[in-house]
């Protein structure tokens, strides 16, 4: 169980700080209305991902083993992607990108919206968080439940401290976030190569 609580831990902090649409939405929020009003949109991916998460795991879960096996191949090919994304962002990092044009809403009903229309949740929960969490509930469900609770705690919180923190961006500057953009890179990496180890394993023992 711990196994799966860490790695919802650590994959919902590499989500979390990986510039994104939601992260965007949230930033520009925070810079403009403060964390008060913003930090309600930390909640959207409890909410967007409901209907993606049933939908992915009902669609997994009528598959065959061996498909599940190529998901994660996959899955670790798309971490090594985001790991290189969030490494060229890093690496490439302005501090004058961070404050976009703010959509004019501020409500958690936006942020949803955003986050339903952006594409990574579904990339997300059909190659990495899905096999992962059919593979620990068939073992044990509590694997399972501890897979969500480590990701969707873990969100919420480091969506919250992005609302923060950019609400006095000023007084902390711009550094903080090229930290945070360099550990998610280190985490994507790690977990891509995790992910064809895994894979190459349950290919080896079928």
């Amino acid at each position: 169980m711990l196994t799966y609580l860490i790695f919802g831990i650590t994959y919902a902090f590499a989500a979390g700080v990986q510039p994104g649409p939601l992260q965007t939405y949230i930033i520009s929020q925070s810079l403009k209305k403060g964390w008060r009003s913003t930090l309600p949109a930390a909640f959207a991916p409890v909410i967007s991902d409901m209907p993606i998460v049933i939908l992915i795991l009902f669609l997994l879960n009528s598959v065959p083993d061996n498909f599940i096996i190529l998901l994660r191949f996959g899955g670790g090919l798309f971490l090594l992607y985001l790991g290189y994304k969030a490494y060229k962002s890093w690496k490439e990092f302005d501090a004058n990108d961070t404050t976009t044009k703010e959509s004019g809403k501020q409500t958690l009903f936006s942020a949803v919206i955003v986050n339903i229309l952006n594409p990574n949740p579904y990339l997300g929960w059909s190659l990495i968080m899905g096999p992962m969490f059919l593979e620990g509930w068939r073992i044990d469900p509590t694997n399972g439940i501890a897979l969500l609770i480590g990701f969707y705690v873990t969100i919420i919180i480091t969506l919250a401290a992005t609302i923060i923190l950019f609400t006095f961006a000023r007084k902390f500057g711009p550094k903080v976030s090229k930290t945070l953009l360099g550990l998610s890179s280190l985490f994507l990496f790690a977990f891509g190569i995790y992910q064809l180890w895994i894979g190459t394993l349950f290919y080896i023992n079928i």
